[in-house]
């Protein structure tokens, strides 16, 4: 079995475990690892965990499956607080791929490798060869794809068919259905099959049975239910085993999936026995008209332990191929046809670009000169020579090619530009900061602090130097709509107003750094007269450990060389969001009703001094709402 050139990095995202491995040849996994996501604040830190505990191992390609559709760049998961720009975590983690898939459709990619040992058949059927093939599971959802044959290779299917109406067979069903619908205005299969359908199936039975739930996890009910310990789970399991028998049925039929349907998830593989005799395979069987139709097709449960891994990949060796094999990128085979036309030294820029087009994007004209030994001048001769205008013009070209989308990116400002180049600059710099910001932040965390935020009885803003105008920015929206507020950028006064928080306050407490020792002390005083601190920092800085919420930037520029610039933008667009939700939870009727024109009369201005917002309505600045809606 070949070794790979380096080892590739396979990672399966869930919404409560990630799990790590390295594959070093085709299927040979090693270094596992499954951590708590509730342990990381983002994407970005849960994988840079995983790497520091390999020891500098070089990784050049990963792929990743996660339980969510991946559509366009932008990945934003379901069960979970975790988003993130596909490109922009390839380049902040120094990979030359990262291939981003859903969890269920690496399964399903996993099914034509994985061996009879690797399956267990529950019930009758046999599969047709070069058939259709149903993958569907439980875990914290209900994940469900396909495969169709293609010649000698298969396509994968996204699907989020988990998501489908339930529909009740019997009264008890019917009963959950009604239990269901006080939490839900739509009931889907992935209420009801899945771990937390399962919490859900056993409280409608207790409810049912007029007895009081339990506070028990799926993993409890599930492990009562196999003991014999409690009658109410066991109902609960064998209705879960019978609805995942109807939703794998109407997958069945659904994809004509004569090869079979595939069970795989954190719930079915670990049942064992019990998964054999349960009502899943009758459940499966009785379709009316078609029962003869889903007896003929054969069910199994994936017990192979790294499935997914397979599966992801499959997928991302596949990609490798393509590249490799075809011409690569239309710019990538512009400069292969154009090799015998170039002189010498421009082949030599050619050829460092076709062996590392990845390292190009990024690097300066200096190093790329620097690396195919010939003068800076010869570089941008090479690129006039493809007609791009300049170096600017070819890395955006050579970037689309790539990625298929142009990425925003860090790009350093120099002296020689010109005034157009200074402005796209700069603000494609603000807006790659930006991005990068919308992939960080913790929905939970800004759940919680417009909670803390809308239960204070009064909201004071602390920040020093450059960052003084955040905090009085602040002050100002807050006071726009009611709300009892102050902002403290001089030490001295900083110190004074800490010492008379009360409980129910709340201090918000803005540093780039989150490190400044008189903030730190605002904290420290703040806690001790039992008032909350929301902080607008860094993560792992202190004042991120101690606050008991943290809005976290990492956009930190160094104030000894220069003002910082992105980084006050972004501290300001944060208090945009904090005073949007604000405002939208304390009125959000007037919000909705509100026209264009009379949205627009709340904007901020430097003559806004005179207006006055409507009663419980905040003011959201251009820049919100720019922010609100590049999802």
């Amino acid at each position: 079995m070949s070794l790979y050139d380096s080892p590739r990095l396979i990672a399966d995202i869930g919404g409560t475990y990630a799990r790590f491995a390295l594959e070093s040849s085709p299927g040979e996994f090693s270094r596992s690892a499954s951590l708590r996501c509730a342990d990381y604040t983002d994407f970005h830190a849960a994988v840079s965990a995983y790497l520091d505990g390999l020891g500098g191992t070089r990784i050049e390609h990963a792929a990743i499956a996660i339980a969510n559709p991946v559509e366009g760049d932008l990945v934003r998961m379901t069960n979970y607080h975790w988003q993130f720009s596909i490109e922009e975590m390839r380049q902040r983690l120094g990979l030359d791929t990262l291939v981003v898939v859903n969890d269920f459709t690496a399964l399903a990619m996993a099914i034509p490798r994985l061996g009879p040992g690797e399956l267990r058949q529950i019930g009758g059927g046999e599969a047709r060869r070069q058939s259709v093939v149903g993958v569907l599971g439980s875990g914290s959802g209900l994940g469900v794809s396909g495969l169709i044959p293609a010649g000698d290779a298969w396509i994968s299917l996204g699907s989020e068919g988990g998501h489908t109406s339930f529909a009740p067979r019997d009264e008890r069903e019917l009963a959950i259905l009604r239990f269901a619908w006080r939490q839900f205005d739509h009931v889907s299969f992935e209420r009801l099959v899945s771990g937390p359908g399962l919490e859900l199936i056993y409280r409608a039975l207790a409810d049912r049975a007029g007895e009081a739930a339990k506070p028990l996890t799926a993993p409890d009910i599930t492990q009562a239910a196999l003991d014999g310990r409690d009658a109410v789970c066991g109902e609960a399991l064998e209705v879960f085993c019978a609805l995942l028998g109807t939703a794998a049925a109407n997958l069945a039929v659904t994809l004509g999936a004569l090869g079979g349907i595939y069970i795989g998830g954190g719930i079915v593989p670990r049942l064992g026995d019990y998964f054999a005799r349960s009502p899943f395979r009758s459940r499966f069987e009785d379709k009316g008209r078609f029962s003869s139709y889903v007896a003929g097709i054969p069910t199994y449960v994936i017990t192979a332990e790294n499935a997914t891994f397979k599966g992801a990949s499959a997928i991302l060796d596949s990609q490798l191929k393509s590249l490799q094999s075809s011409t690569g990128a239309a710019i990538l085979g512009q400069i292969r046809r154009a090799r015998t036309e170039l002189s010498p030294a421009e082949l030599r820029v050619a050829e460092h670009v076709l062996a590392h087009p990845r390292d190009v994007l990024n690097a300066p004209i200096a190093d790329i000169a620097r690396a195919a030994q010939v003068s800076q001048p010869t570089v941008i001769r090479f690129c006039r020579s493809l007609g791009c205008e300049g170096l600017s013009d070819f890395k955006l070209r050579l970037a689309s090619g790539l990625t298929g989308t142009v990425p925003v990116t860090h790009t350093q400002v120099n002296m020689d530009d010109s005034m157009v180049e200074l402005g796209a600059k700069v603000l494609g710099n603000t807006a790659s900061a930006i991005l990068q910001v919308r992939s960080q932040l913790n929905r939970e965390m800004i759940d919680r602090a417009i909670q803390l935020m809308l239960q204070a009885g009064r909201i004071e803003f602390y920040a020093a130097g450059h960052y003084g105008v955040v905090a009085q920015d602040a002050q100002f929206k807050f006071l726009r709509f009611g709300v009892s507020c102050a902002s403290y950028t001089d030490p001295r006064l900083q110190q004074l107003a800490a010492d008379v928080l009360r409980p129910g306050d709340v201090a918000v407490v803005i540093s780039s750094s989150g490190r400044l020792p008189q903030l730190m002390e605002v904290v420290e005083k703040a806690h001790a007269h039992g008032a909350t601190v929301i902080a607008i920092t860094a993560s792992q800085s202190p004042l991120a450990r101690k606050a008991d919420a943290a809005l976290i930037i990492d956009h930190v520029e160094d104030v000894s060389t220069h003002l910082p610039m992105v980084s006050r933008i972004l501290h300001l667009l944060v208090i945009d969001i904090l005073a949007v939700g604000v405002a939208m939870r304390r009125n959000p009727e007037a919000m909705q009703l509100m026209d264009d024109d009379d949205k627009a009369a709340l904007e901020p201005s430097q003559d806004a001094g005179a207006r006055r917002a409507a009663p419980g309505i905040g003011v959201a600045s251009p820049l919100s709402k720019l922010t609100s809606h590049t999802r």
